[in-house]
């Protein structure tokens, strides 16, 4: 099938809101297969990913140790009972998520898992934990954070693109504060917070440890240690969304590490599995047992793919070729050197401002006119003008003028050099 031909299919047969189609065709490419970090599309181009779509292909795309598990998998039990008959693969990776969360954290404390499928689900987990276990409703989330767009997800989204059109229907139990850059006084948003948690019965703060859909945004170090503080005052959990940051994509296992912050809830997905949709909610033991009760034969929150069995089989292969290739170390040298090569876009005397930052292997490049107002015209030209010349890439931010880097962590200073170059002529022009 030709890429017209699947464009068709798609145009006819899917919901018009989902895929954007450029009346000349010149976006989007119809993937056709993709191999470490190089993917190639229906008409035989190659690109090199600086996506890692979406983050999910930390260990590279099709990483053949993970592949392998997953057909073996697929050979031996393809499905399983969620909730009712278990398999083993699914005891195994909740365990394993156990030693490198809460037991890799601390010296006594141990992790309890609730699977899922998306990213969404996984943080709808920890929202229904916290009601559990606080009686609190109310969520502090932030400016800018996205958490997935189910009903109660969508809660803590903030970005109004999304939120709008269902206004009607959302329960709004979430309160926004304003999320910190790297050099901000943090003293007005605790202020701000502890005004929240005075007025409103807040169960949690959610949080991004760092933001990426909201624009690769990196906090200043003392600001996960606050809201660990304000949780710990106030007889609230404090939850992390790592879905996108975990698994080495900021050059530690998960984000938080930067700061040495210990959440009561962490939310994982994305990098998880390397190609399959599987989530995990990770809570403290403790915290886990306090809300759920002991299942009596139907429980109150469950799925008919729960901890599906080839998703386990990936996710302990992922989880071994992470370790084994020391990619989070990776990430943090790799990142360095992708910073230092952005330098020369900087010095580049161009009528478009631009300014990068990030950390590990995620980095964004953000594009602002004269006046300050952010240039997403030339961010969306740019990634359509990369696209073509062999480099995928995706804007950020609400004004999609952050053009980022979140490549598989296997990639090389090479073609890192490469794709800084690419990106410097774009602009140059």
């Amino acid at each position: 099938m030709t890429a017209r031909q699947t464009l068709k299919l798609l145009r006819d047969h899917e919901s018009r809101n989902i895929l954007f189609v450029e009346p000349d065709g010149s976006w989007p490419i119809v993937w056709e297969r993709a191999r470490g970090v190089q993917v190639w599309d229906a008409n035989g181009k190659k690109y090199l990913d600086l996506t890692a779509a979406f983050g999910v292909a930390a260990a590279g795309h099709a990483n053949p140790n993970v592949v392998r598990a997953g057909q073996k998998q697929m050979a031996k039990l393809l499905h399983a009972m969620g909730d009712v008959h278990p398999h083993a693969l699914k005891a195994q990776l909740a365990r394993e998520l156990s030693r490198i969360t809460f037991e890799r954290w601390t010296k006594n404390k141990t992790g309890k898992v609730i699977f899922s499928n998306s990213g969404f689900e996984a943080v709808e987990s920890a929202l229904k934990t916290v009601l559990l276990t606080t009686k609190k409703k109310g969520v502090i989330a932030f400016v800018g954070g996205y958490h997935g767009l189910g009903y109660g997800a969508l809660n803590a989204t903030h970005r109004e693109h999304f939120r709008k059109p269902f206004h009607s229907q959302l329960r709004a139990f979430s309160h926004f504060g304003r999320f910190p850059w790297q050099k901000s006084d943090l003293k007005p948003l605790e202020l701000s917070l502890q005004k929240i948690f005075r007025r409103k019965k807040i169960g949690a703060i959610l949080v991004e440890p760092m933001q990426a859909r909201g624009g690769i945004n990196i906090p200043p170090p003392e600001f996960l240690p606050l809201l660990r503080k304000l949780c710990d005052k106030h007889g609230a959990l404090l939850i992390f969304d790592e879905i996108y940051t975990g698994f080495g994509r900021t050059g530690k296992w998960f984000a938080c590490e930067h700061s040495g912050v210990i959440p009561d809830l962490i939310c994982l997905g994305k990098a998880l599995t390397g190609g399959f949709p599987l989530s995990a909610c990770v809570g403290r033991a403790d915290v886990m047992d306090a809300a759920w009760p002991a299942s009596t034969g139907e429980a109150i929150h469950t799925s008919t793919f729960l901890g599906h069995p080839v998703g386990c089989a990936m996710a302990l292969a992922q989880i071994s070729e992470i370790r084994k290739l020391k990619l989070p170390e990776r990430s943090t040298e790799l990142g360095k050197f992708l910073l230092a090569e952005l330098v020369s876009i900087k010095n580049l005397k161009l009528k478009i401002k631009n300014s990068a930052r990030g950390v590990g292997l995620m980095v964004g490049v953000e594009l602002t006119l004269p006046n300050g107002k952010p240039a997403t015209a030339a961010a969306l030209t740019a990634i359509k003008k990369l696209l073509h010349r062999g480099y995928i890439f995706l804007p950020e931010g609400e004004h999609a003028n952050v053009i980022s880097f979140t490549p598989p962590l296997t990639i090389s200073k090479t073609q890192i050099a490469q794709a800084v170059r690419a990106l410097e002529k774009v602009l140059a022009e």
